[in-house]
C-alpha cells in the first residue's frame, strides 16, 4: 500500500434486526457461496437457524460484517480457512479487551472524581 492510498472500513448496522438471504449475503460480501459455506464449516459465521440446506440458511448484520473481514482478511493477507478463523477469534479477543480496558478507565474516573 502506498502511504496515500486509504483504507475504507465499513461497518453494517443492525438497527432494526435486519437478516439476509444466503444469496443476499453472497451478494453483499461480492463472493461466491461456496465461501459462505466454507465460513459456516469452520464457525467463522453461523446462520441464525439449523436448517440443514444453505439455499434456506438467514444471517445477521453481525455475519455479514464477519464475512466482509475474512474477505478483507484473505484479500490482504492470503490467509488460509484456519488462519482466518484464528485471526478473527483473536481480532475479536482483542476488541473485547479495548471494551474492558475502557470500561474500566470510565469507573476508575468515576470512583476518582474525575
Amino acid at each position: 500500500m502506498r502511504s496515500n492510498d486509504r483504507v475504507l472500513a465499513v461497518e453494517v448496522s443492525d438497527r432494526d434486526g435486519s437478516t439476509f438471504t444466503f444469496r443476499e449475503i453472497c451478494e453483499r460480501g461480492a463472493c461466491h457461496g461456496e465461501f459462505v459455506i466454507k465460513l459456516v464449516n469452520y464457525g467463522v459465521i453461523a446462520p441464525l437457524d439449523d436448517t440443514p440446506e444453505a439455499v434456506q440458511w438467514q444471517f445477521d448484520a453481525a455475519s455479514l460484517n464477519r464475512l466482509q473481514k475474512a474477505l478483507r482478511l484473505q484479500r490482504d493477507l492470503k490467509l488460509n480457512l484456519p488462519g482466518l478463523a484464528m485471526s478473527l477469534e483473536l481480532l475479536d479477543e482483542v476488541q473485547e479487551m479495548r471494551r474492558e480496558v475502557a470500561r474500566l478507565n470510565q469507573r476508575i474516573r468515576q470512583l476518582g472524581g474525575g
